[in-house]
């Protein structure tokens, strides 16, 4: 009799476990991550204090995207063979989404084959890898391999330049307006050093695989008959260099995208419009050098990090872990390691079903009662409604245990 008594309490508790609803949990966590105060890293203003030489010049911390240096960085200029780091984006779009693959061969148009200036002397008879096609637009620049595959991935270069400009709409790249996907001097073809660094930074974070490619100093393809020798010197001279995409024309003078990552500081210089060669190199160093010497990026949490455990109302599983939906940098003067406060909130009434990946709340990081960084909270794992049917399932396995007592 005692067992059918229990067995009845045992089902009410678990039909009332399904209609009950809880209140808001909202939480407030202060987790220093040190005792002093903390200078964050604002905007840069708009000045030459390098004393560049070059037209226009811009200096992005690639995590946060914050502006280290600005110099004319709006100014719409030739962007010349830098165009090119649309172009690769787009292609790696491809690659990463399954549309092509790095096996796949490439026919060489007459189009592709009529290319001047830096190019690899497609023919078009010839088919090569996108691997191939991919390292000689990286390496030496070639616009020949470009065209070939704008024309592959869209249809034609028309297309191509049509995905390239709605891209950057896409990125905010404001400043720019793309008429050909190689960089040859086109009337209207312009960007700004703001733009460039966006798009130099969506590359990167978005498609890290590339810097397989932007870091080759020499190699080969055509079995070994063709030599590849990187424009990018700093590849071979500058420490922690990753890319990026020079570019140089008569009218556009010498324009740069220079990434380099050091101690966990990835940096994104971006030099336009520069007199010579030589200065655009030793002015991209000046503004990477700048960088490393002043800014470090401090780690505040890792994607997947657990945050919290709360309670789901009506789930089969009572609690769900809320991670971190990305990592969390903040970028910092360095050596000014200072207070950093959480703040944890989480949803209202949070029930099953709870799907893996659902937001459920946010956490905000404050310095000097300011919000420097704010990243969504998800949810572990999938959490199931709970139904008669589990109800059952659970009853039935009470029952059964408490008859073999």
């Amino acid at each position: 009799m005692k067992k059918i008594i229990l067995f009845f309490l045992i089902y009410i508790l678990v039909c009332q476990n399904i209609c009950m609803a809880t209140d808001a949990v909202f939480v407030w966590s202060n987790n220093n991550v040190n005792t002093n105060s903390i200078e964050t890293v604002a905007e840069a203003e708009e000045n030459n204090s390098l004393n560049l030489e070059s037209g226009a010049a811009i200096l992005m911390e690639q995590d946060t995207g914050n502006v280290l240096y600005a110099h004319n960085i709006h100014e719409q200029l030739r962007p010349a063979s830098v165009t090119k780091i649309m172009s690769i984006l787009l292609i790696m779009e491809a690659i990463d989404g399954g549309k092509i693959s790095y096996n796949d061969l490439v026919p060489c148009s007459e189009n592709a084959s009529s290319m001047g200036g830096s190019q690899i002397w497609l023919d078009t008879k010839e088919k090569l890898t996108v691997n191939d096609m991919l390292k000689s637009i990286c390496v030496v620049s070639a616009n020949d391999c470009t065209v070939a595959m704008a024309e592959y991935i869209a249809g034609s270069e028309e297309s191509f330049v049509q995905m390239m400009n709605t891209k950057a709409k896409n990125l905010g790249m404001n400043d720019t307006c793309f008429k050909n996907c190689h960089g040859i001097d086109e009337d209207g073809h312009v960007t700004s050093a703001y733009d460039i660094a966006l798009m130099s930074r969506e590359l990167l974070k978005n498609h890290p695989d590339i810097t397989k490619y932007t870091t080759i100093w020499m190699d080969s393809i055509r079995e070994g008959k063709s030599e590849l020798v990187n424009t990018n010197k700093l590849i071979r001279n500058y420490n922690g260099a990753t890319g990026l995409k020079t570019g140089s024309t008569s009218l556009a003078l010498y324009n740069l995208s220079a990434t380099a990552t050091r101690n966990g500081l990835n940096l994104i210089a971006v030099i336009m419009k520069a007199p010579t060669t030589k200065i655009r190199f030793n002015e991209a160093t000046k503004l990477l050098n700048y960088g490393f010497a002043n800014f470090e990026v401090k780690e505040l949490g890792k994607r997947g990090d657990i945050i919290q455990t709360i309670q789901v109302n009506k789930g089969i599983e009572k609690e769900v872990n809320v991670i971190l939906e990305e990592d969390s940098y903040v970028l910092i003067k360095k050596g000014d390691n200072g207070n950093i406060e959480q703040v944890i909130t989480i949803n209202e009434n949070i029930s099953a079903p709870v799907n893996k990946g659902d937001i459920l709340g946010k956490i905000e990081y404050k310095a000097n009662e300011k919000t420097i960084l704010e990243k969504n909270l998800i949810a572990e794992e999938d959490i199931f409604k709970s139904t008669l049917w589990n109800i059952t399932q659970e009853l039935y396995k009470t029952w059964f245990n408490l008859l073999r007592n």
